[in-house]
């Protein structure tokens, strides 16, 4: 197991930059896997707190169905069309959440109540992370996989 803690000991730059693009726009996109294995987009608003990256959805979506059934997911920032603050990509694993004091916190930090339909939560156990920009007319991908240091691509 991975938490966005260990993401950011071990790439703290990184993780820091990744977290800015994920929080600029009040939604990102996330994917899932729909029951026939064809990929599904949907938007979602991302949080974070205790050292972990929170994945809240009403908990009768298609993308909680989708994640109960097969956990892998991809999260992307809101695109900034200039690449100027970076293209941010988290994959990883979404581990459902059922202890009331866990769902608790996470509720107490919310700005807003729960609808009456209540949530499904997931914990993000990332498996990889990326941010891609444009630098002197170079892509730049900074690229992180858990105990591993980040790495740097560099193209033009």
């Amino acid at each position: 197991m991975t938490t966005w803690a260990d993401f950011e000991r071990e790439a703290p730059e990184l993780a820091g930059a990744v977290h800015r693009r994920l929080t600029a726009t009040l939604h990102s996109i996330l994917g899932t896997l729909r029951a026939d294995g064809a990929p599904r987009l949907t938007g979602l608003e991302v949080h974070f707190g205790e050292g972990e990256l929170w994945l809240a959805m009403m908990p009768d979506s298609r993308k909680a169905d989708d994640l109960r059934r097969d956990p892998r997911f991809a999260l992307h920032s809101a695109p900034d069309v200039e690449l100027v603050d970076g293209d941010a990509k988290v994959s990883g694993r979404a581990v459902l959440v059922t202890d009331e004091d866990t769902v608790a916190r996470f509720v107490a930090r919310l700005p807003q109540e729960l609808p009456e339909s209540g949530m499904a939560l997931f914990r993000g156990e990332p498996t990889d992370a990326s941010l891609a920009r444009v630098e002197d007319g170079f892509m730049v991908i900074d690229i992180w996989h858990p105990g591993e240091p980040p790495r740097q691509v560099r193209r033009r």
